[in-house]
């Protein structure tokens, strides 16, 4: 059976569904981080508090794919992953009418349970159906719907809530996911060449023992962990400082600083590409070198220069993840979905830590203490890239 090849109809068709399935998820899975400060202020909470929001359903999410990934190996992708974008938009609408702080944490922890379906699930079908000199492009491709996807989701809750209020930018964002649920159900290929396995906990066990017991498999996943982990904690906590003075900017403007999104778009594809041709090792490293150079900038005072150095390290940052995840479908020999699980299962528990240690990091330190330690995350991710390098070939 033939692979999926750039400039087919399967490969648009494809590339299509797997866009939108990004889209909603992202959308869905990031839409409190730019409200964290007006939850925050309405529910009396912290900031630290408030990203729980956020935190929480990573850490479910990151649990669950274990577990998702393994089931997807014996009942298949596309029922999975529909399942989970139909589920993501329902529980959306049902937290859009969320009463309280603690009824919208629970709601959100059973919301990271069910978007496990479609992260490791989609990278494993990319992995399985492309032909592997397409696989770099539908990586990139696919990532640049987390990237779009993240930022819509931003930028509505964002503006909607200064028009009407989160609960009614939550209950759209529902609606817009269960009609991508659809068009997605209708778009995507069939798996070719996925072989089902029976559903026994034990070999998938040993299994994944032996994803962890490769060396360049888990440094891949720590550079998830570090990725990730630095790059919500600059998302999670800028807002909070462009909406004290000296920049007091309004919630609809924080939100547009998620434009910056758009950058990532640009560089999953672009970067990925470049993977394909000079060898992931040379531009991950180019990626990271790209992120602390714009963490560093946002440390300057002028609010111009603040934006730029968002849009360089989140440029950075999309370029790495979508090298990083391409480099896990690669290396991996079998159960590429468990694989892509594990990956996963350390970005997000990346953000959730992040996440929320930045917290502690804004509170006691300021700006200065979150880019410090976002720093240390970046250097460390340096480190295991080189000694990833002398496990693997590029």
């Amino acid at each position: 059976m033939a692979y999926i090849q750039k400039g087919t109809k399967a490969f648009r068709n494809a590339n299509l569904a797997l866009f939108a399935g990004a889209f909603s998820t992202y959308a869905n899975l990031y839409m409190t981080q730019p409200i964290l400060p007006a939850l925050s202020k309405q529910f009396g909470v912290s900031p630290t508090v408030a990203s729980l929001s956020l935190s929480l359903t990573t850490l479910t999410l990151a649990i669950a794919m274990l577990l998702t990934g393994s089931l997807s190996e014996a009942w298949g992708r596309k029922p999975i992953m529909t399942f989970s974008m139909i589920a993501v938009g329902i529980l959306s609408l049902a937290i859009g009418f969320a009463p309280n702080f603690e009824s919208l944490l629970v709601l959100r922890v059973i919301q990271g349970v069910v978007f496990a379906g479609l992260p490791a699930i989609a990278m494993a079908y990319l992995a399985e159906e492309m032909e592997p000199s397409s696989l770099g492009a539908a990586m990139g491709l696919y990532i640049s719907g987390n990237s779009i996807g993240g930022l819509s989701g931003r930028v509505i809750m964002g503006s909607m809530t200064d028009v009407f209020n989160w609960h009614i930018a939550m209950v759209s964002i529902g609606v817009v996911s269960i009609l991508l649920a659809i068009a997605f159900y209708f778009l995507l290929p069939k798996s070719q060449h996925f072989i089902p396995q029976k559903l026994a906990f034990k070999p998938l066990f040993k299994s994944m023992m032996a994803h962890l017991k490769d060396r360049a498999l888990l440094m891949l996943f720590a550079l998830g962990f570090l990725l990730m982990g630095a790059f919500v904690t600059l998302y999670n906590y800028v807002g909070f400082q462009l909406i004290e003075p000296p920049y007091s900017l309004s919630q609809t403007v924080v939100g547009f600083i998620f434009l910056l999104y758009l950058v990532g778009t640009f560089s999953s594809t672009f970067m990925g590409k470049l993977a394909d041709s000079h060898g992931r090792f040379s531009i991950i490293l180019i990626a990271f070198s790209l992120m602390i150079a714009g963490a560093l900038l946002t440390l300057n005072g002028w609010l111009i220069i603040k934006i730029l150095g968002i849009a360089l390290f989140t440029f950075g940052f999309f370029g790495g993840h979508s090298i990083a995840s391409g480099w896990v479908g690669a290396r991996a020999t079998h159960d590429k979905a468990q694989a892509s699980s594990l990956y996963l299962f350390f970005y997000y528990v990346g953000s959730s830590i992040g996440g929320t240690v930045g917290g502690l990091f804004f509170t006691g330190f300021g700006w200065s203490g979150v880019i410090s330690m976002i720093m240390v995350f970046l250097l460390i991710g340096i480190l295991i890239t080189i000694f990833l390098n002398r496990y693997t070939t590029n």
